[in-house]
């Protein structure tokens, strides 16, 4: 393993949200220590990290210290401000890298990239002001969704426009937020490709899996997807595609759409992903290790399958459930967030059936 990261060696997590949580078993699992910086006290992730910074992204002497703490640094979220990464990528070495941030953050920056690489988006337009927003609906037509195009998540950021006399509406939701307007796509179902690639170019990815969203938010993950064998190989295809243009390193999600015409890329996410927690107990090798060993130059991991599984997202009130849950075989995943809040996810069960 020459150039990887040794024993004892400390991986720096921007964000202390519940993925660096489970990042961080991963390192520790593997030998490796975490230091997390979150501006939030009390962080999921504090729990098990080794060290944690509670400061603000624009606080620069914190930062400083953190980055010459570790000897590299990856993230758990994507709206880092681009004043820290410029400071910290000064300090050591940012996994993955920052023109796949740069692509992830800007809604439309993605969808332009994305079909340069020849590949199947829904209708798109940037909708900087009003008149803009009118020429995108007489273009794309309605129904249609205009997004904020940064910062948006768990159906956040987002305003459906039904018929052309909403479009005010929607602006005025944006908050005047640069925006895109994209087109509804036709589509049975979605799927996810969870995919990594390594730092000598190697790439690995996991089985697709079918995503089921509520109100926004992931409810359910089932592996295997509903998908011919063609389908599943052009699902890997277009992750491996993506990762490789963007010379990427660590785990990446690829959320993309199941239609009569192919496969469409919904969007991408730098970092290990919602869909992909199933992999914690339907392989070897779980996304967060994958994650971990990737960022720390050590060889990938076979991400091989060994049994069906289904992930449930435990979301707000689903915890009163959770006695439930435990008389069960599932394997329970808790966050340790003390507050259950409508909406917010607190942990996930995987559910395995095997051959």
């Amino acid at each position: 393993m020459n150039n990887a990261l040794p024993i004892g060696a400390t991986i720096g997590i921007l964000g202390g949200g519940q993925l660096g949580r489970m990042l961080a078993v991963a390192a520790a699992r593997l030998g490796l220590k975490v230091h997390i910086f979150e501006p939030s006290a009390n962080p999921p992730a504090g729990d098990v990290a080794h060290r944690v910074t509670t400061a603000s992204y624009e606080d620069h002497a914190a930062l400083t210290a953190f980055g010459q703490s570790v000897d590299v640094i990856t993230y758990e979220f994507e709206n880092i401000p681009t004043s820290a990464l410029d400071l910290l990528e000064t300090l050591a070495p940012i996994h993955p890298g920052r023109q796949a941030l740069a692509t992830s953050q800007d809604r439309l920056i993605e969808k332009t990239f994305l079909q340069g690489l020849g590949l199947q988006t829904a209708p798109f337009a940037d909708v900087p002001d009003m008149a803009a927003l009118d020429v995108a609906i007489a273009s794309i037509g309605a129904p249609a969704i205009l997004k904020t195009r940064r910062m948006g998540y768990d159906g956040k950021g987002q305003s459906r426009i039904k018929t052309a006399q909403d479009a005010p509406r929607a602006l005025a939701d944006m908050a005047e937020a640069p925006a895109i307007l994209e087109g509804f796509v036709n589509f049975t179902h979605e799927v996810s490709v969870i995919g990594a690639r390594g730092q000598d170019g190697s790439v690995a990815c996991y089985d697709p899996g079918e995503n089921v969203h509520q109100d926004g938010i992931l409810r359910t993950t089932k592996v295997p997807a509903n998908l011919t064998a063609s389908q599943r190989t052009d699902a890997v295809l277009i992750a491996a595609r993506i990762l490789n243009a963007l010379d990427y390193v660590g785990v990446m999600g690829v959320e993309l759409f199941v239609t009569p015409q192919g496969l469409i890329v919904n969007e991408i996410a730098p970092r290990v992903h919602n869909s992909g927690h199933w992999t914690q107990n339907g392989c070897t090798i779980c996304q967060f290790e994958q994650h971990i060993r990737a960022v720390a130059g050590w060889p990938l991991g076979d991400g091989s399958r060994h049994a069906d599984v289904i992930m449930e997202n435990l979301i707000g009130n689903d915890m009163d459930r959770l006695g439930d849950y435990a008389k069960t075989d599932a394997a329970i995943h808790l966050y340790g967030k003390a507050e259950v809040k409508p909406g917010r996810k607190m942990g996930h069960v995987n559910r395995i059936f095997r051959a």
